[in-house]
């Protein structure tokens, strides 16, 4: 019991220090300066829409109202049946820079989204294009502080604030967030790890790499060299595929933060939550079952049994068990926290991030039943394997 105890505190040691340099790395856009410039690249806002008829108002009217010169936005309808694209001709009729893209029929080898992205930057006329999700909408000085950054790098992307209502999103979502920033230093995404040898840094540079799809941003050019949405087009997790590319070609990427400027909620429903990410989760580890199973025990050991170990410590008065313990159950409550705070989350599902980790090992468990069931894997009326 002690072993699993110095696993759990070790491994919290350790994330807790990526945890801290990602809290200092991670800049947060709002705080980018524009410059007083006259040059003003044209922006292309891209947004692709399939059955989004509850959203899309306000997304395009909030990408519509920002405080930059010189952009349009393009609204492709991805054959919705929901009503999507008779709110998007209405709008288009009534709002010039706004172009309303009737989607085609994607071809076998392409999955929705990918197809629907390289449909809209074959449209797009702006020297920076701009791919938003259906389910976000911006303040109005978001994308002139995004073209601000993409002046240093070739990509950006953007992790919204992500607002949360119920009861299990408060405890879901935000373990996406605290995997990223626990696991992957903000600061090897953007530039290479000096301290690993020639040899492997070439060779790792694309595994320091994670993006999201929900606010991603190119210069054209860099966009055009990684042959855009069509390397990445039969991708579920197209966006760190993306990111991938950018690094494998040598171009700069930069992860930022958009409290107060870019907001998300991702799903209506508890429903709609695990289908969601139902269809990512096993993907997400490259359907290694090896890794994703040890994955599962290392963060049942890690985020779990310490409250087992403390209660059972308790009842045969183990001092020891309760001070490993506390230490663990104290290293999770701060790391949460910060994050919490961080991203304005409410602070007392720090407290319950266990019921998270414990989600996400049922929905484990659906994934893998899912694998050797050979069932596939539908998202809004659409099969994705």
């Amino acid at each position: 019991m002690m072993i699993l105890l110095y696993i759990s505190v070790g491994f919290l040691i350790y994330t807790s220090f990526i945890l801290g340099m990602n809290l200092i790395d991670f800049k947060c856009l709002k705080n980018t300066i524009v410059p007083d410039s006259s040059e003003k690249p044209k922006v292309s806002i891209c947004i692709p829409a399939r059955n989004e008829a509850s959203v899309i108002e306000r997304c395009v009217t909030s990408a519509l109202k920002q405080n930059y010169p010189n952009f349009e936005v393009l609204v492709l309808d991805d054959q919705s049946t929901d009503g999507t694209g008779e709110i998007l001709a209405k709008l288009s009729g009534i709002i010039n820079n706004l172009i309303h893209i009737k989607g085609k029929e994607k071809p076998n080898d392409w999955l929705g989204k990918p197809g629907a992205c390289h449909q809209l930057s074959k449209e797009a006329s702006g020297e920076i294009l701009i791919f938003i999700d259906a389910d976000v909408w911006l303040d109005e000085d978001a994308i002139p502080k995004a073209v601000s950054e993409l002046s240093y790098v070739d990509a950006i992307t953007v992790w919204p604030e992500q607002i949360l209502d119920s009861f299990w999103e408060k405890q879901v979502i935000p373990l996406i967030y605290f995997a990223l920033y626990t696991l992957l230093p903000a600061r090897y995404v953007e530039k290479e790890p000096k301290w690993l040898p020639a040899f492997l840094r070439n060779k790792l540079a694309p595994k320091f790499a994670a993006a999201c799809g929900q606010f991603i941003a190119f210069n054209k050019n860099a966009y055009s060299k990684i042959n855009g949405h069509e390397s990445v087009k039969d991708q579920i997790i197209e966006d760190v595929e993306l990111a991938k590319n950018i690094k494998k070609s040598g171009l700069v990427l930069k992860m930022l933060q958009g409290v107060d400027l870019v907001y998300c909620k991702m799903y209506a429903s508890n429903n709609e939550l695990w289908n969601g990410l139902r269809k990512n989760f096993f993907v997400g580890f490259g359907k290694n079952i090896v890794f994703f199973l040890l994955m599962s025990i290392l963060h049942l050991i890690v985020f779990v049994a310490p409250f087992f170990t403390f209660f059972y410590g308790f009842q045969t008065n183990s001092v020891e068990l309760l001070i490993w313990s506390s230490i663990a159950i104290i290293l999770i409550f701060l790391q949460r926290a910060s994050l919490n705070y961080c991203f304005k989350w409410d602070i007392y599902s720090s407290f319950t991030h266990a019921v998270g980790v414990l989600w996400f090992q049922a929905l484990g468990i659906q994934c893998l039943t899912d694998h050797y069931a050979k069932k596939p894997v539908r998202w809004k009326g659409r099969k994705l394997n």
